[in-house]
């Protein structure tokens, strides 16, 4: 076995993967929809009851997430006495960040506690790919877990989150992964794929935990220092973890691994440019959101914020020019 590749810098990432999208571009002679086509019919392997199966689990997504929200996350915020916007909103982070937790924890179990070490070596994700080879089951479970959940988040977003700013980015980016769940899994490109959730999902724990503390903060008619000082702390492992998962290892380990490393293994890999596209995309959203990320850091240098908020929200005079129903959630129906 030979030994794992020293993971690259920006520049190597930067050369190597834009030579090889460019040497695999002027080598692909006859690209188009007929070749997609064939190339999906060959490799494929996706059935109606792999699909069917998610769209149930979607469902029951839905379904936890209301009963949750009714029978624990808003007595709760009853009981706790939490500011009325706050308590509007803990239910769903309350539900992300629980989910998130579990999610998260589920993949650094697969990478560092089983056989499969592509965060270590992402280059051997590729190593030994057959088209239609078996997935595992603990890697099953972890796509029908993500994909399902995704599919969900869809529905979620547009009728039952608070409407943000950013919220058709964030339908964007829920197509954008539901794509990727999928067909990575059709495609066989599962140990990649683990990899790919793992780098994200964390950023989405701490991002919802700070957000509980923030609502926390306020209970009571009291302000509680504790809630207060996790909150400040979430939010700069937010903004830190942020930057390392999502735009130094992702990029690095990842991108490199797709672009470069893919085909060193498996020449004339399928869908190669189509996965990468998407892999791009994400990184560009990953860029955006960054973005959210320095200009509420630059409000706090200053002085414009005085304690962590949520930049993405509507204040309660843009909610009324944007049709926001007390800032919280858009007046929508299925």
């Amino acid at each position: 076995m030979p030994p794992p590749e020293p993971m690259p810098g920006y520049g190597e990432l930067l050369r190597r993967a834009f030579g090889s999208l460019v040497g695999a571009a002027r080598g692909c002679e006859d690209c188009g929809w007929e070749l997609a086509r064939r190339t999906w019919a060959e490799n494929a392997h996706l059935g109606w009851a792999e699909v069917l199966l998610c769209g149930i689990c979607a469902l029951g997504w839905t379904a936890l997430r209301r009963a949750c929200s009714r029978r624990l996350f808003r007595p709760l915020g009853e009981w706790c006495r939490l500011q009325p916007r706050d308590a509007a909103k803990m239910p769903e982070s309350a539900w992300k960040f629980l989910f998130y937790s579990l999610s998260w924890s589920y993949g650094a179990f697969l990478l560092f506690c089983t056989e499969h070490r592509f965060f270590h070596e992402p280059a051997a994700a590729f190593r030994g790919w057959q088209r239609g080879m078996a997935v595992p089951r603990d890697i099953a479970l972890a796509y029908l877990l993500q994909g399902s959940f995704y599919g969900h988040s869809l529905y979620a977003t547009a009728y039952m989150d608070t409407w943000r700013k950013d919220s058709l980015v964030m339908l964007l980016h829920h197509v954008v992964a539901l794509v990727l769940i999928a067909a990575s899994y059709a495609f066989r490109y599962h140990n990649v794929g683990i990899l790919v959730l793992f780098l994200h999902d964390i950023n989405d724990v701490q991002l919802e935990f700070t957000k509980l503390n923030v609502y926390f903060k306020h209970r009571g008619g009291a302000f509680h220092r504790l809630n207060d000082a996790l909150a400040n702390a979430g939010c700069v492992a937010f903004s830190l973890s942020w930057f390392w998962f999502r735009l130094y290892w992702f990029p690095l380990k990842v991108l490199y691994t797709t672009c470069h490393c893919s085909l060193q293994a498996v020449p004339n890999i399928p869908f190669y440019f189509f996965f990468n596209a998407l892999l791009l995309l994400l990184t560009l959203m990953n860029i955006y959101w960054f973005l959210y990320i320095v200009l509420f850091v630059a409000k706090v240098l200053l002085g414009q914020v005085q304690e962590v908020n949520d930049v993405r929200e509507y204040d309660v005079a843009e909610s009324r020019s944007a049709g926001i129903r007390n800032g919280l959630v858009k007046d929508k129906r299925l």
